[in-house]
């Protein structure tokens, strides 16, 4: 359990998330997210999401949580866990999730 909660669990094949239709949710500014994103992802800054959740699909439905470094979007994902969101992971740098962009 505490492994989990430090994210330290099993590790989750993203490539396959993305593929399978999960949203990729870029919690930077959006200064930051017009200098560069990946493709087909949804921009919400961290500062806003409590008022947007509406625009995330179920709370089911993946979400994969990124931004600069990955400090942001781990707060991020701690929140959504916190509100209910049941399939949420921390991605980390957009940069290293841009691979998986078709």
């Amino acid at each position: 359990m505490i492994k989990n909660m430090l994210g330290i669990g099993p590790k989750v094949d993203l490539g396959e998330l993305i593929n399978n239709g999960a949203t990729i949710l870029d919690v930077r500014s959006r200064g930051e997210y017009a200098g560069g994103h990946v493709k087909g992802s949804l921009n919400i800054p961290l500062d806003q999401l409590s008022d947007q959740l509406k625009k995330l699909k179920s709370k089911e439905h993946p979400v994969i949580t990124c931004c600069a470094s990955g400090m942001r979007s781990a707060s991020a994902k701690g929140y959504l866990k916190a509100q209910g969101y049941t399939n949420v992971h921390n991605g980390g740098s957009w940069l290293s999730l841009r691979r998986y962009a078709k």
